[in-house]
């Protein structure tokens, strides 16, 4: 495996806190490393720049030295309009770890990588995975089917060990993981980390409405619905909450064209349609994160003494 050990040696469990729109905040980030797992948000979710200042400010100046590392979840998409903005508040607070997405992480590596910082890509095919390797990251992000909101076409045992065999970088693996034994599954097929999601969203620490929080406890498996139609990107969405805004969740079969625009403007699309993994199930209770990651590491801990 070649998770840098100065990340590997201050985790509980080897999992990611995944930066997930409208969900994730310094509090869910902060209780995340804390509760000994990296925790991460998507600068979008700071609905201006003086906030995402802000915010970035106050997790690096309450995490001690020693604690897991933070991450921030930056989209380079060239319909996303404030991405530069973004990084120049990135280069000012130096977050150690950087997780690109919808985009090539080309423009932003050599940078990130001259203060000490380590680049992450998300992807969700075999070709972005490689295209993204080139550019020199550090680690890839692999978002197989299952995964909640933007997903991928790929299982996870085609996908992790394809990837492995031509990256030696960090691998971590994302889609439908809501359980210890997943983590450890995860490992198993070749990933370095696990991306946890849909678990961690009904967390007290959470920005999901309370609406949203109950909805997973009343949901399973079945209750994801896979579309394109919101966003242009494949994602997958709570039926209940499709049918709440008024889609036909049976009918949201045509692609619409990919435009992210500003923070604002996405999070109008996304205020009542709740995207979900397939991994659903595994979320019963609103509880603090620090419980959850208790939870998985006893998990965890029985998976790799049975092995």
């Amino acid at each position: 495996m070649s998770l840098p050990t100065r990340i590997a040696e201050r985790l509980r469990i080897p999992a990611i806190a995944a930066p997930m729109f409208l969900v994730s905040g310094v509090d869910m980030v902060l209780a995340a490393c804390k509760a000994g797992i990296v925790g991460s948000f998507p600068a979008n979710n700071a609905r201006t720049l003086d906030d995402l200042d802000a915010w970035m400010g106050q997790i690096a100046a309450t995490l001690p030295a020693d604690a897991p590392p933070w991450a921030i979840n930056i989209m380079v998409h060239r319909s996303y309009s404030r991405w530069e903005e973004e990084l120049e508040l990135v280069l000012k607070h130096r977050p150690p770890i950087v997780i690109t997405a919808l985009g090539s992480p080309a423009a932003v590596v050599e940078a990130i990588h001259a203060y000490g910082g380590v680049v992450y890509a998300d992807v969700n095919s075999l070709t972005y995975a490689q295209k993204a390797a080139r550019t020199g990251v550090d680690g890839l992000i692999l978002v197989a089917s299952g995964a909640g909101g933007h997903t991928g076409p790929l299982s996870a045992f085609a996908f992790t060990p394809a990837v492995r065999e031509v990256f030696d970088g960090t691998i971590v693996l994302g889609g439908g993981i809501g359980s210890g034994q997943a983590i450890r599954a995860a490992q198993v097929l070749g990933a370095d980390l696990a991306y946890l999601g849909t678990r961690l969203i009904a967390c007290e620490e959470s920005l999901a409405v309370p609406g949203y929080k109950q909805m997973l406890i009343e949901s399973g498996a079945d209750d994801i619905v896979t579309s394109a139609a919101l966003t242009g990107i494949p994602a997958n969405w709570l039926k209940a909450s499709l049918t709440a805004a008024g889609y036909d969740s049976e009918g949201l079969k045509a692609k619409t064209e990919i435009n992210l625009g500003a923070p604002e403007e996405a999070a109008k699309r996304w205020r009542d349609v709740w995207a979900a993994g397939q991994g659903v199930g595994e979320v019963r209770a609103v509880e603090p994160l620090a419980a959850i990651v208790e939870a998985l590491a006893r998990e965890y801990a029985e998976a790799r003494r049975r092995a």
